[in-house]
């Protein structure tokens, strides 16, 4: 499947916006592929994962975030599940399942309730080992330094705001995809 037709139906009109958005998926499509590549023992679909993390972050520009040229309605935080919803439309249920799964480490109904989220009460932490995947390797890389790749200190850091529970499961995933 060609990811580029369907991020061009929707970010044909923003072109830095655009730019933004392939610079920093295809940097987490390559660490995703990296990892499994390296851990072939985890039987990765490499195709889905290269799709699907090109695809992760699609619903930004329904959100607003002018630092990164979002000039949408929406609170940021709820860019995966505005995605997840443009890709059910396109008919990809699987890579749906990836954009609204990738938020931290994956946002759980306790967190919601915790913090008032303006999202639907439902689990969307990472299930699969594709969604996990990408849902790591995009902590790695910003929106707002594309030529930047964090160090895992650096990403550890960044979820302490997001409680024990984020830190662990990113080190865990250090231990297993790392």
């Amino acid at each position: 499947m060609e990811v580029l037709p369907i991020i061009n139906k929707y970010y044909a009109d923003n072109f830095k916006l655009r730019h933004i958005l392939i610079e920093h998926s295809n940097a987490v499509a390559e660490m995703a592929l990296e990892v499994a590549h390296l851990h072939p023992e985890l039987n990765a679909d490499r195709t889905f994962l290269y799709e699907a993390a090109m695809l992760h972050d699609i619903g930004i520009f329904l959100t607003n975030a002018p630092g990164i040229e979002c000039y949408g309605t929406q609170p940021y935080i709820c860019h995966g599940i505005l995605g997840a919803k443009l890709l059910v439309n396109e008919g990809l249920i699987r890579h749906a399942r990836v954009a609204e799964r990738h938020t931290g480490t994956g946002i759980t109904t306790d967190a919601i309730q915790q913090q008032n989220l303006p999202l639907p009460m439902r689990d969307y932490s990472p299930e699969t080992i594709e969604e996990q995947i990408i849902c790591y390797a995009d902590k790695f890389f910003s929106k707002t330094h594309l030529e930047r790749r964090r160090t895992p200190e650096q990403v550890l850091r960044s979820l302490e705001k997001f409680g024990d529970g984020s830190i662990a499961r990113m080190k865990q995933w250090l231990n297993t995809f790392g």
